[in-house]
């Protein structure tokens, strides 16, 4: 099924993914505030940060947020620069193939047949004019080229809790900025692997960042999943209508549940990516602050008033700046105070949180 747009328009747009309901950031994040709405880098939203990244090269006219539902007040309320109707709900979610499309529709709809930039809302990316300076380059070789592009960050360690990309032959040089062909994605590895796959200096990080045309990733998408084009393009048509809302609910429903990453990128051919010469974090949990937060002479590092004896390495975070923490004798734990909630954990076992707070969520949905 063919998409129709506005014609002519080559300009650059935006969609960022909102729509995560993150619970590694339990106390602070809710499922009514997940971690994209959390100040936890200065004074500004995760999500905040993602828009002000894009300052000087895409106009808060041509960003699309994606994001659920329910976040709809809370996304203009913290993104007031930005045209309400450029925040999408969706009343149903299918995971990221189905927002990307979704955002490429609008995207053709909206501005036209132009290259199209994806961002997730939680990433931490710094600083910003190498962002921008490898965005630009991606975006002008997916013009050209009709090629998708990521973005693969060199990991400076072996991480276990991000997927990999290994690369390919050089493609171009572009004032710095190196362009690979991609050769095949890898899944989360285990440690031995990813030791395996840093030492090589074959692999990248896989950053979840995506540039291409939107008549690139719609012609892919039509490959690979068309169930998703045809129903997306059919909704599009009652884009700024009364029925939006009502036709998009029902053109998800019966979509499957699946990542671009499996849908479309696994799959399709012509998949380059730019190396990235900026420090990036998808912000997955509390030790993403180690980095960050102000360090005492023993390693604690902290946000709040907090003293300590005979304690260290531990991370602190007070939601309240004035809330006052001690340490007793104590190592290597996330103490985390937010309302009446208060987290404490190993830092080893940090990732199990979620089986916790799922626990929580069950029990406090039972009568």
């Amino acid at each position: 099924m063919t998409c129709t747009g506005h014609k002519g328009d080559t300009g650059l747009s935006a969609v960022i993914m909102a729509g995560g309901a993150g619970t590694r950031f339990w106390p602070l994040s809710t499922d009514q505030k997940p971690k994209q709405f959390l100040k936890l880098f200065g004074e500004e939203s995760l999500l905040q940060k993602s828009l002000t990244r894009l300052e000087g090269l895409i106009p808060p006219e041509r960003v699309l947020v994606l994001t659920s539902e329910a976040f709809v007040p809370l996304v203009r309320e913290q993104l007031p620069g930005l045209p309400p109707e450029n925040v999408i709900g969706e009343p149903l979610r299918r995971d990221t193939a189905a927002a990307i499309c979704l955002g490429a529709v609008l995207c053709l709809r909206r501005f036209g047949h132009g290259v199209m930039a994806v961002f997730s809302a939680d990433h931490l990316i710094e600083p910003v004019d190498l962002f921008q300076k490898a965005l630009a380059s991606a975006a002008r070789a997916a013009r050209t080229s009709g090629a998708l592009y990521t973005l693969g960050v060199p990991p400076t360690y072996p991480a276990v809790g991000y997927g990999y990309m290994e690369k390919g032959e050089m493609l171009e040089e572009d004032d710095g900025i190196q362009h690979f062909q991609l050769v095949r994605f890898k899944e989360k590895p285990n440690a031995e692997t990813a030791r395996e796959y840093v030492e090589s200096g074959r692999f990248f990080w896989n950053s979840g960042i995506f540039v291409w045309t939107v008549d690139a990733i719609i012609e892919a998408l039509s490959e690979h999943v068309p169930q998703h084009v045809r129903a997306i393009c059919r909704a599009a048509d009652f884009d700024h209508t009364p029925r939006w809302r009502d036709v998009l609910k029902t053109a998800l429903d019966p979509l499957p549940t699946i990542s671009i990453d499996y849908a479309v990128m696994e799959k399709a051919q012509n998949v380059r990516f730019v190396a990235a010469p900026f420090s990036w974090s998808d912000v997955g949990g509390w030790l993403a602050l180690q980095n960050v937060l102000p360090q005492d002479a023993l390693g604690n590092l902290s946000r709040g008033r907090v003293l300590s004896l005979e304690s260290r390495e531990n991370l602190v975070f007070c939601e309240n700046k004035d809330e006052t923490v001690l340490l007793v004798g104590v190592s290597d734990l996330i103490v985390v105070r937010s309302g009446h909630r208060t987290l404490v954990a190993h830092k080893s076992r940090a990732e199990e949180v979620k089986k916790l707070v799922i626990q929580l969520e069950q029990k406090d949905k039972t009568p």
